[in-house]
């Protein structure tokens, strides 16, 4: 079996950061694009065209700059990264400076050329995303027939010697199916599982009324989770991770805004997380102005959240102020309007009520199950994105 991914250090000088803040790992959204339509997709809700897409040579700058900053991880994400064709270039750009190379991807496009220029081009390990555990469910919530065609390139990610990670996001229709999805992992050869529940921004916020699980749900999910990680340590790594909605504290999201991790999206701003981009009062810096090293010492928005001294109480007194550094400012922003308040999910939050009232609201009103009516209801894209573009 494959051994578990491990972060690479750069083989190149880096910059010195002047501040204490050190950045390790870099998601590079190539594009939104993507042949699917899951509706907890954490793209934003106006997707740019793409022409504004950064160019070969923009993103080769990037992966550059992001050496120099001493970043060690780059993540290959989207939309579809695929549908990018100065993928594999972009890969073996990467791969050149040193630094640990992922590819986080649908399956669709992973075809025996394309994943074997990218082994070739020295990738280093592959993510796939799946919705469900059987094929008619999954395609339903994908929007497109493509649960086929991930099983094949999950087995091909296997035959080519990746390590392989499946990614499956949680939610109402599908985590009563969490056995099933697990023994799924396990005759794919995954190393890893990651089972996310719904994160509750961009469109999944728009559809919480169809996606939000139970409390019953999670907490057996819990169970299931826990009992799955036990059996296959040393075999399988299991991640679960808790919704937020159901927490009492909130979770430190990427270890604080601005302080470990930073995101590049197609259009070329340089945000501290993917969706921090539909925070409409925050103006983040632009590659194509500013190096990505300017950005991250000197840019106004990253400096807005990090650290603690921005924090209101009761996150100012709060002995966990270190830990979650008043959890995320995105969900901040979606309940209360205001980024700057501590996050509603702690119980702590002047705000919490608001949220709990909402679940409430939720839990009595929701969608009782996905059918194809209802997805037709919630499907947000109605551009056709297909692979051709591949």
């Amino acid at each position: 079996m494959d051994q578990q991914p491990v972060v690479v250090a750069p083989q190149t000088s880096h910059t010195t950061t002047t501040n204490h803040y050190r950045a390790f790992g870099l998601l590079a959204e190539l594009t939104y694009r993507c042949p699917l339509h899951c509706p907890y997709c954490s793209n934003p809700l106006q997707v740019a065209q793409k022409q504004s897409e950064l160019t070969t040579n923009e993103w080769l700058r990037v992966i550059q700059e992001a050496s120099e900053l001493g970043i060690l991880h780059i993540l290959f994400s989207g939309g579809e990264p695929l549908l990018r064709r100065d993928i594999v270039q972009l890969v073996a750009s990467a791969q050149q400076t040193g630094m640990y190379t992922n590819l986080i991807t649908s399956g669709l496009g992973f075809t025996r050329h394309r994943a074997q220029e990218l082994k070739a081009a020295g990738l280093d390990s592959v993510q796939i995303s799946f919705q469900a555990d059987q094929a008619e469910l999954a395609d339903l919530i994908a929007g497109a027939r493509a649960h086929q065609r991930k099983l094949a390139a999950a087995r091909l990610a296997r035959e080519l010697g990746f390590p392989l990670t499946l990614n499956v996001v949680l939610h109402r229709e599908n985590i009563e199916r969490l056995s099933e999805i697990i023994a799924l992992a396990e005759e794919l050869d995954a190393q890893r599982l990651e089972l996310a529940n719904t994160q509750f921004l961009g469109w999944a916020f728009q559809n919480k009324e169809v996606l939000l699980p139970t409390r019953q749900q999670v907490t057996d999910a819990h169970h299931t989770a826990t009992a799955a990680q036990l059996r296959l340590r040393g075999k399988m790594e299991v991640l679960y991770i808790l919704p937020d909605y159901y927490g009492e504290r909130p979770k430190p999201c990427l270890f604080g805004w601005g302080q470990r991790f930073l995101t590049v999206n197609p259009m070329g701003n340089v945000l501290p997380c993917q969706t921090a981009g539909e925070i409409p009062t925050i103006q983040f810096d632009n590659i194509r102005e500013h190096s990505l090293p300017w950005i991250w010492e000197h840019s106004s928005a990253f400096k807005l959240f990090r650290g603690t001294a921005w924090m209101p109480e009761p996150c100012r007194s709060c002995p966990h102020k270190e830990t979650d550094f008043g959890g995320c400012r995105c969900q901040a922003f979606l309940i209360t309007g205001d980024p700057a308040q501590t996050d509603p999910t702690c119980d702590l939050s002047p705000h919490h009520l608001q949220l709990t009232q909402m679940v409430e609201q939720l839990q009595q009103s929701a969608t009782r199950h996905f059918t194809p009516e209802n997805a037709r209801k919630i499907r947000f894209r109605t551009d056709p994105i297909s692979s051709r573009d591949n």
